[in-house]
C-alpha cells in the first residue's frame, strides 16, 4: 500500500492556515509581533553601546582626545570593538534599518566605523608591540593580521559605504582586499588558512571571515576574481570540512596530519551556512559555480535539519544531545533556512525548521526586555571534546545577538513569502 503523499498546494495551504492561526493568538493574547521582538534585541543593544575608552579606575573618555598621557584605557564597551563580531552586528543593525526605515539602526553602525577611523592613530602612535595586536584599543583596525581582524568588518564597512563613503574607508578596504588576496597565508589550491596555534590550519569559521568581504568586493569593484576566490573558498572548505557520515562540518582541517578536529561545533556550523547566503544573494544568476553554491547550500541545510532538538533549538556539539543548546547557531541556521527557502534555493517544506527555530528563539532564548540568553563565548580550536562542552554561554554575547536579529527578519520575509 502507498502512503499518501501531500501535493505541494496543500502543503502550502497548510502552512498558511497555520501560520494564520499563530498571528490571530498573538494578537487576541498581547503577545508581542516578531518585528517587535526583533527590535528590542535592537533596542537592547543600543541601549547598552558607549563608544569611547575607560580606564582602570572607571573613568570614561569619549574620543582619543580626552584621554590623558600614557594613560592605558579599553573600550568603554563591547560594541566599540573592532572585531568581526561588531562586523555582524553592524549588518544586523543596517538591515533592521532597511526594514523599518528607522534610522537610529543605520546609525549605529555608521558611527562605529566613523569612531574607530577618528581614533585608531592616536593608538597606533602608542603601541609598542608590548602585548598582542589584539589586545590594543583599535589594534585589528590597522594592523590586519588575521582574517578575523578585517574581513567581517570590512564587509559592513562596504554597506556603510554605500551611504557615507569617504577616502580614508576607501584606502581601508583597498588594503584589505591586497591582503585577502596576497598577504593571507593559503594552501596550494589557494584555500585560506590560519597561522595559529598550529601551522596552516583550516578553520570554518574564516569562511564567514572572508567571503562575505570577497563577494562586496566584487559588486564593489566590478573585478568577479573576487567572486572566483569566494565560489573558490565555499568549494574548498566543504572538501576539507564535510564528514558524509552524519551531514555535518568539522570545525578544523589539520594540514600536518592531513585529520579533522574531533568537534561538530554549532557555530562554525553556522559561519558556513551565512557565508554562501551572503555569496548566493550578490552572485549574479547564470554565474559559472554559482549552481554548485547553491547544491552545497542545500546539502548542509538538509544535514543540519536532521539535528534539530524538540525545542525548535540546536546543540552546542550538533550530534551531542548532551550538551547545551545554543543560541547563536540556532540564530543561524534559522536564518539560513527562511532566507534559502524565500530565494528558492532549498524547498519550502523545510519552512516548518525554520518556523519552529524561531518559535524557540522566543520562547527560550529572548527576555521580555529583549537580552538574549546562552550564546557560547569565543571558542578556539581544540582536539578535545570537553573544551567545546565546557565553553561558557552568557547572555547578550557579541557572537550571537546579531545573528538573531537577522534571523527574526528573514522570518519575517519568510512567513510573508508563505502566504503568496
Amino acid at each position: 500500500m502507498k502512503h499518501k503523499i501531500f501535493s505541494k498546494p496543500v502543503f502550502t495551504a497548510t502552512l498558511i492556515i497555520f501560520l494564520s492561526t499563530i498571528q490571530v493568538f498573538a494578537q487576541q493574547n498581547g503577545v508581542d509581533s516578531d518585528l517587535e521582538v526583533v527590535q528590542k534585541v535592537a533596542d537592547f543593544i543600543l541601549s547598552e553601546n558607549k563608544l569611547g575608552f575607560k580606564d582602570d579606575q572607571g573613568n570614561n573618555y569619549a574620543s582619543y582626545k580626552d584621554i590623558p598621557k600614557d594613560k592605558e584605557v579599553s573600550f568603554a564597551s563591547k560594541y566599540g570593538e573592532w572585531h568581526y563580531t561588531n562586523g555582524v552586528i553592524n549588518l544586523a543593525m543596517m538591515h533592521l534599518a532597511s526594514h523599518t526605515g528607522e534610522s537610529k539602526y543605520y546609525d549605529y553602525a555608521k558611527n562605529h566605523i566613523a569612531h574607530g577611523f577618528e581614533n585608531y592613530k592616536f593608538f597606533q602612535s602608542r603601541f609598542k608591540n608590548d602585548r598582542p595586536h589584539h589586545k590594543y584599543p583599535l589594534g585589528q583596525l590597522w594592523t590586519m593580521l588575521e582574517l578575523d581582524d578585517f574581513g567581517a568588518i570590512s564587509a559592513s564597512m562596504l554597506e556603510v559605504m554605500k551611504k557615507d563613503d569617504n577616502a580614508t574607508y576607501k584606502e581601508y578596504i583597498e588594503n584589505g582586499a591586497k591582503r585577502m588576496t596576497y598577504g593571507q597565508d593559503r594552501l596550494f589550491d589557494k584555500t585560506l588558512v590560519r597561522t595559529f596555534p598550529q601551522e596552516m590550519t583550516l578553520w570554518a569559521d574564516d569562511l564567514y571571515m572572508s567571503v562575505p568581504f570577497l563577494s562586496r568586493l566584487a559588486v564593489y569593484t566590478g573585478e568577479n576574481k573576487y567572486f572566483d576566490d569566494a565560489i573558490n573558498q565555499v568549494l574548498n572548505f566543504d572538501k576539507y570540512l564535510w564528514n558524509p557520515h552524519n551531514g555535518l562540518y568539522f570545525h578544523c582541517y589539520y594540514t600536518d596530519t592531513e585529520q579533522n578536529g574531533v568537534a561538530h561545533w554549532g557555530r562554525s556550523n553556522g559561519w558556513l551556512v551565512l557565508s554562501q547566503i551572503h555569496l548566493l544573494e550578490r552572485l549574479p544568476d547564470g554565474y559559472p559555480g554559482k549552481d554548485k553554491v547553491i547544491k552545497n547550500l542545500e546539502k548542509q541545510l538538509i544535514g543540519l535539519s536532521r539535528y534539530q532538538d524538540q525545542d525548535g533549538l540546536w546543540r552546542q556539539l550538533l550530534d551531542k544531545n548532551d550538551s547545551y543548546q545554543e543560541t547563536s547557531a540556532s540564530a543561524m541556521f534559522v536564518q539560513g533556512f527562511a532566507k534559502a527557502i524565500t530565494e528558492g534555493w532549498i524547498d519550502k517544506r523545510f519552512a516548518s525548521v525554520a518556523l519552529r527555530g524561531w518559535d524557540g528563539l522566543r520562547k527560550t532564548m529572548i527576555t521580555e526586555d529583549g537580552q538574549v540568553k546562552d550564546i557560547c563565548v569565543g571558542t578556539g580550536i581544540s582536539d578535545d571534546l570537553i573544551f567545546y562542552y565546557t565553553r561558557p554561554a552568557r547572555a547578550n554575547e557579541k557572537h550571537g545577538v546579531g545573528s538573531v536579529i537577522d534571523a527574526g527578519l528573514e522570518v519575517i520575509k519568510l512567513k510573508e513569502y508563505l502566504k503568496k
